[in-house]
């Protein structure tokens, strides 16, 4: 049996190739329960380590292409699937990344959920393992708002706000425009430690 500090560097080597895994296929991996990888994954980026945790699993998280940029857009739509998945889609379609999704709570404030949807096949993960789960969107804790960090070219996160406004999904003041000229960079955007 591998030592805990042997079993997260083997941890980190396989989360290096590129791949996503699932906690169930690292813990096969590594002969150990569920549990203990979720435990190690914890501890790997309490010391800095990327890993990002998806809706398809853990990853290594990789820095965003040259040229790339984030902003934030605010959002509303119904709970019904086709809603989220109109939503998801379009905006991967563009050319951008969901990065993530947050509401706001009355008692913890921000509440953040990592989504990291890049691709169709991102969306249709995400989807599928929503309706085979039975979970709570975040945003049904505020109606349908929240907010989601896009990241992408300027080009493309102008299309994804385009895309969003003729859905009726993009909320902006009224104004067919963003309220502010520079997107906003949040403090929970920090990048990961490389």
């Amino acid at each position: 049996m591998l030592t805990a500090a042997r079993r997260r560097r083997q941890l980190v080597r396989l989360l290096q190739r590129g791949n996503t895994w699932t906690g169930q296929q690292l813990a096969q991996a590594m002969g150990v329960s569920r549990q203990v990888i979720v435990q190690d994954v914890a501890i790997l980026r309490a010391e800095g380590v990327p890993i990002l945790a998806t809706p398809r699993g853990y990853a290594w998280w990789t820095p965003p292409p040259q040229g790339a940029t984030r902003s934030v857009v605010a959002v509303r739509h119904g709970p019904e699937p086709e809603a989220v998945a109109t939503e998801l889609r379009a905006l991967v379609e563009v050319g951008v990344t969901v990065v993530n999704v947050i509401v706001e709570h009355a008692l913890y404030g921000d509440l953040v959920g990592g989504l990291n949807l890049a691709t169709p096949e991102d969306v249709e993960a995400f989807l599928a393992a929503w309706q085979q789960q039975g979970a709570p969107l975040l945003s049904s804790l505020t109606d349908g708002v929240h907010l989601h960090t896009l990241e992408g070219s300027p080009a493309a996160l102008a299309k994804a706000r385009a895309v969003l406004e003729s859905l009726g999904f993009l909320l902006n003041g009224g104004t067919g425009a963003p309220l502010c000229a520079e997107p906003f960079q949040r403090q929970d955007q920090r990048q990961p430690m490389a």
